[in-house]
């Protein structure tokens, strides 16, 4: 049996129809290439025991989130077959993902929020990175929001900023004084050293008037964390956490933080919750004279 000659309208389907990316087209093609090799069927001929004996040898070899993707894959490549009338019947109708535990996101102190946020301010790179830094923490973004902010998409007399999250939605955020203020003078009075004779619009740029990059910023990060004396595991996301679980710490609305976090589901907003509890547990062993 030729494997590629099986999938192959599903890949040419993916990468032109669907127009996904090159990683995410490869990685549907190596899964199902995996599941041919073990089933050693064509796609007419496999049953929902072979689906089932596949995720149990997986079991076998890797952990439930890595399964699950495969039985995405699975379950889309015969949704596909099915569509197209080259099945009569789906194997995968009945087959779910496996349960993986939550996982809590990773969040900083207020300590060493302050800590990270108290760059010395020196030239134009560091004043971009107080700025980049606060407006993180202030308003909960992106990683891909903050990099992909223009000066237009900044309303410096009512403190909101416009951005463009998952899907292209937009929504607008509130920034604190503290944010507003680096900002402002970031942009006014630092911006144009690295500019270098570039013109854009986008507000963080890097050394070379270009777009600052995800690995530049992760970079940058990271060496302030090292310099502010934070040895805890952190990225550009744990601004993010941090922003929404002190949030909730002080009282914040829940609906409030998934309106600003752009969160289209309460739930995934509400692991939130999990982390203010933990915190507040903590807080009362830390605290109480008998705990």
């Amino acid at each position: 049996m030729e494997i590629i000659n099986e999938i192959n309208d599903y890949i040419n389907y993916l990468s032109l129809e669907r127009q996904l990316s090159n990683n995410t087209v490869d990685g549907y093609k190596r899964d199902l290439i995996d599941f041919y090799k073990f089933t050693n069927k064509s796609y007419k001929k496999v049953t929902k025991n072979d689906v089932i004996d596949y995720i149990t040898y997986l079991n076998k070899k890797i952990g439930a989130k890595s399964i699950n993707r495969h039985i995405v894959s699975i379950k889309n490549y015969f949704k596909f077959l099915e569509r197209n009338n080259l099945i009569n019947t789906n194997p995968t109708n009945d087959i779910t993902g496996l349960k993986t535990p939550k996982k809590m996101p990773r969040v900083l102190s207020e300590e060493d929020i302050d800590k990270l946020l108290n760059i010395e301010l020196k030239d134009a790179y560091s004043y971009r990175n107080k700025a980049m830094l606060e407006l993180m923490y202030s308003s909960g973004l992106r990683v891909s929001e903050l990099l992909d902010l223009r000066i237009s998409n900044i309303d410096f007399n009512m403190n909101l900023v416009r951005v463009f999250g998952k899907g292209s939605k937009e929504r607008i955020i509130p920034m604190d004084d503290i944010a507003t203020k680096y900002l402002y003078e970031y942009i006014n009075l630092y911006r144009n050293t690295l500019l270098r004779n570039n013109v854009t619009d986008l507000v963080f740029i890097n050394s070379r008037g270009n777009k600052l990059s995800r690995q530049g910023f992760f970079k940058i990060l990271r060496e302030i964390a090292l310099e502010q004396g934070i040895n805890k595991e952190i990225s550009p996301h744990t601004l993010r956490h941090s922003f929404a679980t002190h949030l909730l710490n002080h009282g914040a609305d829940l609906r409030s933080i998934q309106t600003m976090l752009g969160h289209e589901n309460i739930e995934t907003t509400q692991i939130y919750t999990h982390v203010s509890n933990n915190y507040v547990k903590q807080n009362y062993e830390d605290a109480h004279p008998r705990s």
